[in-house]
């Protein structure tokens, strides 16, 4: 009986050093794919490169709904339904002050190019926006990677058991615009980041099944050469379909609510998005 006991006393204990290290390997592979794009919050100078946005007149074409998403909440898109049924999506992801009108602008302009797409502007920050660099750099740091993908997964589960989904966003939307593409694996049918930091190992690029291309600026100092040189070499590495653009311009050169925008390299940067979802999706 002592015996017995003995046993099942040290079975506990290897059970319990076994499930700490497991929740350990768990919290460290969080970490590893967490989007590195927000530690740029804590950076003056990246807050700097985004003044508050102009707020211009816009009447928008498409309405705000909501729908269920895998943790047992919701979230809400900004939604322009196809006049016809279609299983073909096209997901908007917002810059870091959330969806604000410039997103919806862009889905507008997604909607009236693309022939029978229903276009959602997808909401990452649950309702919230800002439009001063501080607030914005706080939501942006404040969202849960696990929140944002069940948003994303939501909106999978919205479009039907075989969609097909493209996918486009800027700067923290540049990454989630990779990262939704994964997540929708071989129903992903083309994905633009515009100056969004790239997912960094080969067990994150693995699910990807569409083609990507990513439109950068050689005055960027954080999504630059560097970041992207490797994230070409990965994408080489695991066989995955990546091109991509350099402008002669500065970080969120294709906000046209930025003071800083600039508008030759985003009509050229725009012209090669439409185009590639128009050749893939």
């Amino acid at each position: 009986m002592t015996n017995k006991l003995t046993l099942l006393f040290f079975l506990s204990i290897l059970a319990f050093f076994t499930a700490c290290g497991d929740a350990e390997k768990a919290a460290d592979t969080t970490e590893e794919s967490k989007d590195k794009m927000a530690d740029f919050a804590d950076d003056k100078d990246f807050r700097d490169k985004h003044p508050a946005p102009n707020n211009a007149d816009f009447t928008p074409q498409g309405e705000m709904m909501t729908y269920d998403t895998p943790d047992g909440k919701t979230a809400s898109a900004y939604m322009l339904k196809a006049a016809e049924p279609t299983d073909k999506y096209l997901f908007v992801i917002q810059e870091w002050w959330g969806l604000n009108n410039n997103i919806k602008r862009e889905a507008d302009r997604y909607f009236n190019a693309l022939e029978n797409v229903n276009v959602m502007a997808l909401d990452m920050y649950d309702g919230k926006s800002a439009d001063n660099p501080d607030e914005a750099g706080k939501l942006m740091q404040s969202r849960e990677q696990e929140r944002l993908e069940n948003i994303v997964k939501g909106a999978l589960n919205y479009a039907g058991e075989e969609p097909e989904i493209a996918t486009v966003g800027w700067c923290f939307g540049g990454g989630w615009s990779l990262r939704s593409a994964i997540l929708a694996g071989e129903d992903a049918k083309a994905c633009v980041m515009y100056y969004g930091m790239p997912v960094e190992n080969a067990a994150q690029l693995a699910p990807l099944e569409a083609p990507v291309l990513g439109l950068f600026a050689e005055k960027d100092e954080w999504i630059n050469r560097e970041v992207i040189s490797k994230f070409e070499k990965l994408a080489a590495a695991t066989n995955k379909d990546l091109e991509t653009h350099w402008f002669e311009a500065d970080h969120a050169f294709a906000n046209p609510s930025n003071p800083n925008y600039n508008s030759e390299a985003a009509q050229k940067a725009n012209a090669m998005a439409m185009d590639f979802i128009k050749k893939n999706f």
